[in-house]
């Protein structure tokens, strides 16, 4: 604490000296002071807060003044509240458990090994005697208050109810947010309807997904890969976030790789492929077909655009049977381009009709495709055409990996 001073502060500030007079009895240290020498204790410790006549801790401080009666203490002062850090920083990575299904297993160990910050974790898929699933999530007690996602695959009907118990399961384990992958979005081409009677499938998925209950963080998020129609990203009400992401950035770093990559035109097989992919597209030369009935057949012909001497890639979202995509190929041959090869995000090609891509073995567009790129958002169809031409496999791996750190 500091000493009293020893001129009087009311001196200090041109006071006059009061007449000499008996000697004043001791002073006590919580003696009353002058207003005068009050107000200018106040100004001189204001004046020399934090000084020697000053003493405190980070949150008050004791302000000792003097003056002619001798010494008092003054009200506390206090501090300014100290401001926490935050943990962590904008932008910082984020830990997350990932769950996957059977048939993701190969493409989740690839998302794992894309990013430090993503753990994959493991469920235990059996079923009772009777068929129906006998689900176990291991070590749950290990993932509350965590960030949560899980791959899935609805390759089939089959399999769809058996995952749409651990997806409704997982928020509901206390954790900090769940995110649902879904690569391939089954029912995107059963939109509409066309004749009274018809079910609009991918509203019906649209609606059960959108019911997963909502973690502590909230609603729960929802990625998918070029989903088939437009429209279909308002089939989802609010109860969950979808995020819609695109395979065309992996198939523009493939273009770049080719021998020809300066002779790249892009083709559209209808105006539906266009409208979807052409903003992403718009610094290739394009060609657009379309098709046309003839009596009751269905051709292909080109709208717009000259294929000819070029390597024109066919890009769409899908394939299924491939007889669009055949039909698109063979009318750019005949229109003069040099090479033919096609990009699908989601490849289904039920009943093995990948088998009509393969080559004949003979030379030029007319003959077969000199590439078929496809990601690998349906995992059976990667496992049956992996390692045959024409076809090649661009691995969601890495934009997965970064969507689970939005």
């Amino acid at each position: 604490m500091a000493t009293a001073a020893s001129a009087s502060p009311a001196a200090a500030f041109g006071a006059k000296t009061p007449r000499p007079g008996p000697s004043p009895s001791p002073a006590s240290a919580f003696a009353r002071p002058s207003p005068r020498a009050s107000a200018a204790g106040r100004l001189h410790a204001s004046l020399h807060l934090g000084g020697a006549s000053a003493t405190g801790s980070s949150s008050s401080s004791s302000i000792v003044v003097g003056n002619a009666s001798g010494i008092h203490l003054a009200a506390p002062v206090l501090a300014p509240l100290a401001v926490p850090k935050m943990s962590g920083s904008v932008g910082a990575h984020k830990n997350v458990l990932l769950f996957h299904c059977e048939e993701m297993r190969e493409l989740a160990e690839q998302v794992v090994a894309r990013n430090d910050d993503i753990e994959l974790r493991s469920i235990s898929w059996r079923t009772f005697a009777d068929g129906f699933p006998n689900l176990f999530i291991s070590n749950a007690h290990t993932i509350r208050g965590r960030h949560v996602a899980f791959l899935a695959s609805f390759s089939s009907p089959s399999v769809i109810f058996e995952q749409l118990s651990i997806i409704y399961a997982l928020p509901k384990l206390f954790i900090s947010s769940f995110t649902l992958i879904l690569p391939f979005f089954p029912t995107g081409t059963s939109e509409r309807m066309e004749d009274e009677g018809d079910v609009a499938t991918a509203f019906t998925l649209a609606r059960i997904l959108s019911n997963i209950p909502i973690s502590r963080g909230g609603p729960s998020s929802l990625v998918i890969f070029d989903i088939h129609a437009l429209q279909e990203r308002f089939y989802f009400g609010d109860s969950v976030l979808p995020c819609f992401e695109s395979g065309i950035p992996l198939l523009k770093s493939r273009l770049q790789e080719l021998p020809d990559s300066d002779n790249i035109t892009i083709a559209f097989p209808d105006d539906g492929a266009w409208k979807r992919f052409y903003k992403q597209l718009q610094h290739f030369p394009m060609v657009v077909c379309n098709k046309v009935r003839e009596g009751e057949q269905r051709i292909v012909r080109i709208k717009e655009g000259d294929p000819r001497g070029r390597h024109v890639v066919i890009v769409d979202d899908l394939v299924q049977s491939g007889g669009t995509l055949i039909e698109c190929q063979k009318v750019l041959a005949e229109h003069g381009a040099a090479k033919v090869s096609a990009y699908v995000t989601h490849g289904i090609f039920p009943n093995k009709s990948w088998e009509k891509f393969q080559p004949d073995n003979g030379e030029g567009p007319g003959h077969g495709l000199s590439h078929f790129w496809i990601t690998d958002s349906c995992p059976l169809t990667v496992n049956a055409v992996k390692d045959r031409r024409p076809f090649e496999i661009l691995s969601l791996a890495g934009p997965i990996a970064s969507a689970l750190q939005i």
